[in-house]
């Protein structure tokens, strides 16, 4: 069963948008699995959320770690 997610309209300067892509690039996520993990790790970080209320980072592509 596939988690729900809310979606929203989010409006940033280019200069802000091209930064946060090429971070994203560089750490293999998504823009939006970028923006989305930036977030989480502020929320916790500033105690808005909690770290048993934090949801799971979803698991990045690719082949799994080598163990």
């Amino acid at each position: 069963m596939a988690k729900s997610r809310k979606s929203f309209l989010l409006r940033v300067d280019p200069r802000v948008h091209d930064a946060l892509k090429r971070w994203a690039d560089a750490e293999f996520r998504s823009l939006n699995g970028q923006v989305e993990y930036l977030l989480r790790q502020l929320l916790v970080e500033q105690g808005r959320l909690k770290e048993g209320e934090v949801p799971q980072e979803p698991p990045r592509p690719g082949r799994p770690p080598v163990e």
